[in-house]
């Protein structure tokens, strides 16, 4: 269980083509099997073709054709004269990746037996939640005693400060604009950095609204936002995509208290099996999360282009330069 599914939906690429980048890039569809497509793009300057996926992508792989279709049916021995078609400049880049997934496996024999050389990388750190049986109760029992304490405390204080409340919006209306506003309020007064492209949040909140995907949380003090999360419930699995609060306010533990009040709400209404916290191995997620798996990249090099040969011998010096060099 992951949050696979909803990235590597027909809406998510989409978005992900109309709203994802600065520039719009070349869209190209490798073939696959059951009239399925592999949703790629042509890297900057045609150096290569990359997954289309960009910083806000918590996992890639390909687009089935049919509703339900498998992704691990064997991959067609025509693949790596497809990718050849697209004109790839000798390199292929994909990422993240799920590393046990079996379409990549397969991917990788048949891209080995066509003549490319391939290699996995590193992506990212994924930390996540199997649901227990008891639901949020059972979950939150398990957390360490320094995080159940921190959203008590935070509870407390919060209703010391004042009148406080959290809403979470699921579905589109007059409600969910003020919701966003809300949400991009609380952001800029965040210690992140700005959105960019700054369109594809709020395209990515007024679709997730329309297709149910959406759980935009808001903890309110006064009338005032102070913590705003960005959750999306696809598939059996909850993904933590965006988080912020206002700077200033840790002793509150506003972000704390609203992630709660959302495990709860992801667990005990939605029912999910699995709460995701997408990409990073920030240390405060091995409170909120029991378990830990990796994302990987592939890279691979096609053997009959002259770029592919370089780029390869380029990134085998370059791995075992990594490897010999001394550690700090």
């Amino acid at each position: 269980m992951s949050g696979g599914g909803l990235f590597q939906s027909r809406a998510w690429f989409e978005l992900l083509r109309e709203h994802g980048f600065t520039s719009p890039p070349e869209v190209l569809q490798c073939p696959w099997p059951g009239n399925g497509v592999l949703p790629l793009m042509r890297a900057p300057g045609g150096r290569g073709l990359l997954s289309l996926a960009n910083y806000y992508s918590g996992l890639y792989g390909p687009l089935p054709a049919e509703s339900g279709a498998s992704d691990s049916r064997p991959v067609p021995p025509t693949v790596g004269q497809a990718l050849r078609g697209l004109r790839p400049g000798g390199l292929l880049r994909l990422q993240p990746l799920d590393a046990d997934a079996p379409w990549l496996a397969a991917l990788e024999r048949e891209l080995r037996q066509g003549a490319w050389l391939t290699s996995r990388f590193f992506a990212f750190g994924n930390w996540y939640q199997p649901v227990p049986a008891g639901g949020f109760d059972a979950y939150w029992a398990a957390r360490p005693s320094p995080l159940r304490h921190s959203v008590e405390r935070g509870q407390r204080r919060l209703q010391r400060a004042g009148a406080w409340r959290i809403d979470i919006h699921t579905a589109p209306g007059p409600a969910l604009g003020e919701a966003a506003r809300a949400y991009a309020e609380v952001y800029a007064q965040s210690w992140k950095q700005a959105e960019s492209p700054a369109g594809f949040v709020p395209a990515l909140i007024q679709r997730a609204a329309e297709l149910g995907w959406l759980r935009l949380g808001l903890l309110w003090l006064d009338g005032r936002p102070l913590a705003a999360q960005l959750w999306l419930v696809q598939g059996g699995s909850a993904c933590i995509f965006k988080l912020a609060y206002v700077e200033g306010m840790q002793k509150l533990s506003p972000g704390s208290v609203l992630t709660a009040a959302l495990m709860r709400h992801a667990m005990d209404v939605d029912r999910v099996q699995e709460v995701d916290y997408l990409s990073g191995d920030d240390a405060y997620k091995a409170d909120w999360m029991a378990r830990r798996r990796e994302r990987v990249g592939l890279l691979a090099f096609d053997q009959r282009h002259p770029m592919g040969w370089a780029l390869a011998a380029r990134h085998g010096l370059g791995r075992l330069l990594a490897r010999w060099r001394p550690a700090r």
